[in-house]
């Protein structure tokens, strides 16, 4: 009986002991699950909350990762193609991680996030920044751990959400959209590894532990990863971390990729050029950014500076906005042809529809969304695009070389400027990118030696060129040959057409409020040229509302100032402008007409009562530096000042442009006056002539003075105001410009041919210091005529050029 109760007591216990033993097994597997969704969720859900690795505490915050949906898989949106982890550290969240997540970041076909040490917090200048801390991960160098950390977060958390994954450093940029043609283009289902290539510097080279056939990617200029090659490392990421033969954390990654993944990094020399690593340093991309090797790069590194990122970030938004423009003209012209094909008027296109309600263009002709006019923007391509129907329209062609050649110009032999060389560098760059785009298919690369000569012309439509290029051709496929050829290049530039856009105060004029306005400025511009783009903002006061405050100053010169209180009569008191007048008036030392000025001023002041016309009596002798302060010191801060001289003559049209082109706290004009020549020696004895006849006979423009400036009081005190310490004839003007240039104002100058300085012969004292007299007897020298009328007068007078001749060799006899 005991052996009988023995047996059946173990059967029971063997029995009791399997159901609690797979009750146990269940819960922990159930308990597993439940740890692993919560994880999952705390990650995709709630991305301000993360768990430790283990699961047992709360670990660092991980902040504003993005959200993605559970049917959101590879190759299901536009943006699962990517996805962008980028090393930084805590001091460069608020700035170099801040200007990569507001450039480039942003224009993602995908993710990003910012990977940082354990203590690390989002920004305060930047809150919504997504910001991984990693526990345990500090910010040392070299940051080996941050980075395979980064990797092993990236698979477990999105590993199954993107086709590729990127390693980048937060100096680095980004150009997406190529980027995203690169890896649209290969088979991101096999393991992956895409970088430049490197083994080491010449210092470095057999101390890496790379064999002759190993490389890796450098960190740099980023590091592209396939979703077939993470799933390979990640499982062994614990033991590349315990097995680091260097220090580097690029060369590590590579040692682990070839290990587990067991393929190299791309040796493709073209990624030196996609993967663009600068070796500048600091000063990497900080001038000239209009480069063969900025403009072929993918990615760009390294940029040390978030004002540059910036900076890099617009320069790109602009080419990509010229290639826009460059597609709307390919479709007018596409229209164009179709349209003469099917000889439909073109006066008809804007109404035209394809079918019964399908208008060909579904946007109101003056629309912002109006793509353009036709007819002017469609025109073929050519070199015979402007047809002149005259001989006067005849444009003549200006050659290149090393100088350039003009017959429109007075002086028709000059050096090549800065806005035509540039263009033509722009013009070589991207002929020579279209000649090169199939060079890998084909096994030939074609590189440009120089621009031997050209011919360039600006038309109504467009800007022509002729180049001849000095090029060499060089086949690497099959034989190889290294050949010199030249080549012609005929090219045409299409005008894009203008965009119109009306504001005031820096501010857009909203529409509604601006019907008949709107209506106005669209007759004007009815009939067809270019393109006419109206674009309207918000509500704001009208340009024509703003009091322009004169202040000029005054000494003496009583016929000048009678010549300038008839102009100023004329132009604002009879046609009601909204004008002040202010005259700092000094004693003459000479003249004697200190009483007669005075009664010119109220004479004027009893003729229009409701002028406000007022004087100042300068003290001393005259400086006008000090006659413009004392009054500008007279004014409010929100008042808009116009220092003028006593020889300038206006229109209103000027005073137009200086309401529109003066803004608060943003901009200070400086027009480009129009200067005359002396009238005797231009016209002779005929006294008549036309002050705003603007040619280049009668006079120039200065280019080089800033003493007429239209500003508001409060700028003038916020720049720093004139400097009272000069005396007597110029300079205080120059000065004054160069503290505005300086400080954060932005300076406007345009040619404005309704301002101009008659003509007064200049007096330059003996009292005046070294730089003032300088300057005073070039512009003495410069004002008598143009160099047309100087040639004329000596062919005409050989006698002048003989005396010349004569006194230079009595100088240089007397020197020697």
């Amino acid at each position: 009986m005991r052996k009988r109760r023995g047996l059946a007591s173990a059967v029971l216990g063997l029995t009791v002991g399997l159901v609690f033993g797979f009750l146990i097994g269940g819960y922990r597997i159930l308990a597993s699950s439940n740890l692993q969704r919560t994880s999952w969720q705390s990650s995709s859900s709630s991305p301000s909350v993360s768990l430790s690795p283990r699961g047992l505490k709360a670990g660092p915050t991980v902040r504003n990762m993005p959200k993605l949906t559970n049917d959101e898989r590879i190759n299901s949106s536009s943006d699962s193609l990517l996805f962008v982890g980028v090393m930084t550290a805590k001091k460069y969240l608020g700035t170099r991680a801040k200007a990569v997540y507001e450039t480039w970041g942003k224009e993602l076909p995908g993710k990003i996030a910012f990977f940082s040490s354990e203590r690390s917090t989002v920004p305060d200048n930047c809150p919504e920044l997504p910001l991984v801390p990693l526990p345990r991960v500090d910010d040392s160098y070299p940051p080996q751990k941050k980075s395979f950390m980064m990797l092993q977060y990236m698979w477990n958390h999105y590993g199954d959400r993107f086709e590729w994954f990127f390693r980048a450093d937060d100096d680095v940029y980004v150009r997406t959209d190529r980027l995203e043609i690169l890896l649209r283009s290969v088979d991101s289902r096999k393991p992956m590894y895409i970088g430049q290539a490197g083994r080491g510097n010449s210092e470095e080279f057999g101390l890496l532990s790379l064999e002759y056939d190993e490389n890796f990617c450098m960190g740099g200029p980023g590091v592209v990863l396939s979703r077939e090659t993470l799933r390979r490392i990640v499982p062994h990421i614990k033991y590349c971390l315990g097995h680091l033969y260097t220090t580097h954390e690029d060369v590590e990654l590579g040692r682990c990729v070839q290990k587990y993944a067991g393929i190299p990094c791309t040796w493709s020399y073209e990624m030196q050029s996609i993967l663009y690593h600068n070796s500048s340093g600091d000063q990497a991309f900080t001038g000239n950014l209009k480069k063969k090797e900025v403009h072929r790069a993918i990615t760009l590194h390294p940029i040390k500076s978030p004002p540059h990122m910036y900076r890099l970030h617009n320069y790109m938004r602009g080419l990509k906005i010229q290639d826009l423009q460059q597609d709307k003209i390919k479709l007018q012209r596409d229209i164009y042809t179709m349209t003469k094909e099917l000889g439909i008027n073109l006066d008809h296109l804007q109404n035209y529809e394809l079918a019964n309600g399908v208008p060909l263009f579904s946007a109101d002709p003056y629309s912002e969304e109006y793509p353009g006019d036709t007819e002017m923007l469609g025109v073929p391509v050519g070199l015979r695009t402007f047809k002149p129907t005259t001989s006067d329209e005849v444009i003549p062609w200006d050659f290149i070389s090393k100088s350039e050649y003009s017959l429109a110009d007075s002086n028709p032999r000059r050096r090549i400027h800065s806005d035509i060389k540039e263009g033509l560098e722009d013009i070589t760059r991207e002929v020579m990118a279209s000649i090169n785009a199939c060079s890998r298919q084909r096994g030939r690369v074609v590189e440009e030696r120089s621009a031997l000569y050209g011919y360039r012309r600006v038309n109504s439509y467009g800007a022509d060129t002729i180049l001849d290029l000095l090029l060499v051709y060089r086949k690497y496929r099959g034989k190889k040959v290294t050949l010199p050829v030249r080549r012609h290049i005929y090219l045409h530039q299409h005008f894009t057409g203008l965009e119109i856009r009306e504001v005031s105060n820096g501010k857009k004029i909203k529409q509604d409020d601006r019907e008949n306005e709107d209506k106005s400025l669209r007759n004007l511009f009815r009939g067809r040229f270019l393109d006419l783009n109206f674009k309207f903002g918000e509500n704001v006061d009208t340009p024509e509302e703003k009091i322009i405050h004169f202040i000029l100053p005054l000494s003496g010169r009583y016929e000048v100032f009678q010549r300038f209180l008839q102009n100023y009569e004329e132009v604002c008191l009879t046609s009601g402008e909204r004008t002040e007048l202010l005259i700092v008036l000094y004693r003459h030392n000479v003249e004697n007409s200190f009483n007669k000025t005075i009664d010119l001023i109220e004479k004027l002041k009893y003729k229009y009562r409701s002028a406000r016309i007022d004087v100042i009596l300068g003290s001393g002798n005259f400086s006008r530096a000090n006659a413009l302060h004392e009054g500008a010191s007279k004014m409010k801060d929100d008042d808009l000042l116009l220092f003028i001289d006593v020889d300038i003559v206006f229109t209103n049209f000027a005073l137009h442009r200086i309401r529109l082109n003066t803004l608060m706290d943003k901009r200070i004009y400086f027009p480009v006056v129009f200067s005359e020549y002396d009238p005797k020696i231009v016209y002779g004895d005929s006294k008549k002539h036309d002050r705003y006849a603007i040619t280049e006979v009668s006079g120039y423009w200065r280019q080089f003075g800033f003493g007429i400036v239209s500003l508001y009081k409060k700028d003038y005190d916020a720049v720093g105001g004139l400097d009272l310490s000069i005396r007597g004839w110029g300079k205080e003007d120059v000065v004054f410009f160069e503290k505005v240039v300086k400080s954060k104002i932005e300076i406007f100058r345009a040619a404005d041919r309704n301002l101009i300085h008659v003509f007064h012969d200049v007096e330059c004292g003996k009292e005046l210091s070294e730089i003032q007299l300088s300057m005073c007897m070039g512009t003495k020298a410069g004002t008598y005529a143009g160099l047309e009328t100087l040639a004329d007068l000596i062919y005409t007078n050989p006698e002048y050029l003989k005396f010349a001749k004569e006194r230079r060799m009595k100088l240089t006899k007397a020197g020697s």
